[in-house]
Formats: structure tokens, sequence, C-alpha cells
């Protein structure tokens, strides 16, 4: 039998990405929580939490007598810390250009929340922030042009 998952890349096997009885949208999101959410609570490092919170980024309106509908952000997990600090997490594998936009959107609306994205990447340690992830590994991808080259000019 092999994995069957949605078009999202979503694991169909519901086990996989369940965890204290919670269905996640995705493992990766489900291993953020066990890993990092639940180990913060129980050493009270984050008082509270919610999980998928929304947010409004757009308001509902009317156009040619249609309703459109308004535009929701709804955040993985919204944080807030034993010492006050607020935080809304995405768990995000590879954002699509909707999750780019999202995020632009957000930061817009709500400038005074802190709002990050985090992945999880085994090679560079395992979790951290998103956009740390893609400057680490550019500056990997350009190491390794810079010594093929430099090694392709001492071959001869």
């Amino acid at each position: 039998m092999t994995d069957e998952r949605t078009k999202f890349n979503i694991d169909k096997d519901k086990e996989k990405r369940t965890c204290n009885g919670i269905v996640f949208d995705s493992t990766l999101e489900m291993k953020y929580y066990r890993d990092v959410i639940l180990p913060n609570v129980e050493s009270g490092h984050i008082s509270e939490y919610e999980l998928q919170k929304k947010y409004i980024l757009q308001e509902g309106f009317e156009h040619d007598g249609k309703r459109v509908q308004p535009i929701v952000y709804i955040a993985d997990f919204y944080i807030k810390y034993s010492d006050g600090r607020e935080e809304v997490v995405d768990v995000k594998g590879l954002p699509d250009s909707v999750a780019k936009l999202k995020r632009k959107m957000f930061w817009r609306r709500y400038p005074e929340v802190k709002y990050i994205w985090v992945t999880y990447i085994k090679k560079y340690g395992g979790w951290g922030l998103y956009d740390d992830y893609k400057k680490i590994k550019s500056a990997d991808k350009m190491a390794k042009k810079i010594t093929s080259a430099a090694s392709s000019r001492f071959k001869n």
C-alpha cells in the first residue's frame, strides 16, 4: 500500500498527524506541537496557546451587488509566554504563493504581533525560523558552486 496524500502533500493517515487526540493539518504541525509547545507548557515557559486562531486580513464587502467573503488567515499556533510576549507561529515545509501573500497582509494588518514561520530541518539542527533556513540553504548552495568551480580549475 502506498502512502496516500492530498494535493497539499498531507498524509491522509490521520494517526500520523494526531497528538493528544488532536488531528493536525500536517505531520510537521503535529511534531511542532509535540516537540515544542507541550514541553514549553509543561516547563511553564508558555502560559497559554491556541490552535487554529483566526485573523481577519480583509473584511468582506459588496461588489456589483454580490457579497465578497472576507480574507481570513488561520494561524497554526498563537502563543503567550510566561513573560507576557505573544507570538503567532505558522509551521511551514514549503510555503506557496498564497501563504506568502497572506504573510504580507498579516504584517500590514497586525504590525504589533510577532508573526513567524518555523520549519524542521534535521541537517541544520531541528526547529528554526524558515527565513533563517532559506538563508543558510542559499549560502550552502553558493559555497558548493564556489567549491565546484575551484576544483574544476585545478583538475588540469
